[in-house]
């Protein structure tokens, strides 16, 4: 089977977030997919099948070494890139997935904008969480029911120097007891502050998931994009994720919507064997 790897939200290899992209004929068992995704051992494995209902272009699902996940926006924007990349008469492209609904790969210049659901996160005290990031206490905390933990700091100074303790923040007791999720592990932590090159900066981590620190996370601006822009007055920003990698990102507000431009560079082509 063919696989490709592309590192995203990436203007050169080895910055952004590497996904690999797996073209399928049909879908292969649960299982299969998720030892695939264990095998290649990224932040994501994105498989694509064509969409036979009518409704989208492919079928997408993403996992992680550990788990499927509900959204995954820098492994969409990998797969958009494949498929456009290949086809320079396309200018777009869209997919249908189980839990995130239809999501769109533009391209844009030499780059692409990313079509995600705006999920707006509300305010709810999240002790566990700023406990297992070494911190005593934040400007504000936020939750989002798909189990993503929005902390907000003061300054980009903070995020940079933050060393989590990834074993207490990937225990059941680091989410949100209240939120009815608490015997889950998977919670997406988003850390975010003003930036000082960029309007925005944030580190995000997972755990829980089999991912400690992710290094560009396109669903976690899904998140910030909606409290960013009530808290800017504006609709639009820019944003840098500070992990090793890094990765630049342009956010922008659009209804119910939230559009990340990024560029994506494809580092690997080969053969899955299975």
């Amino acid at each position: 089977m063919p696989i490709v790897q592309i590192d995203a939200f990436a203007s050169n290899p080895f910055e952004g977030n590497p996904a690999a992209v797996m073209p399928l004929a049909a879908w292969l068992e649960d299982d299969v997919l998720q030892a695939i995704a264990a095998e290649n051992n990224l932040s994501e494995t994105a498989f694509l099948v064509p969409d036979e209902s009518g409704a989208s272009d492919f079928e997408l699902r993403w996992f992680t070494p550990t788990a499927e996940v509900v959204l995954c926006g820098h492994a969409t924007l990998a797969s958009g890139h494949f498929v456009l990349s290949s086809d320079p008469e396309r200018d777009s492209v869209s997919f249908r997935t189980r839990k995130a609904g239809l999501l769109s790969v533009t391209r844009v210049g030499d780059g692409y904008e990313l079509a995600l659901p705006a999920w707006g996160p509300e305010p709810k005290p999240l002790p566990h969480i700023v406990a297992a990031l070494g911190l005593a206490s934040a400007v504000e905390t936020l939750w989002h029911p798909h189990r993503y933990a929005l902390i907000v700091l003061e300054n980009a100074a903070q995020i940079r120097a933050l060393d989590p303790d990834f074993r207490a923040l990937g225990r059941p007791s680091a989410a949100d007891p209240a939120s009815g999720h608490d015997a889950e592990v998977d919670v997406l932590t988003i850390v975010t502050a003003p930036g000082d090159e960029t309007d925005v900066i944030s580190r995000v981590f997972a755990p829980g998931a089999g991912i400690d620190e992710d290094p560009v996370t396109g669903s976690a601006h899904a998140v910030m994009t909606p409290y960013w822009a009530a808290r800017f007055g504006r609709d639009s920003f820019t944003a840098y994720q500070a992990s090793a990698r890094g990765g630049h990102l342009t956010c922008r507000l659009a209804g119910d919507r939230v559009v990340l431009g990024g560029t994506c560079v494809t580092v690997l082509e080969g053969t899955f064997f299975l």
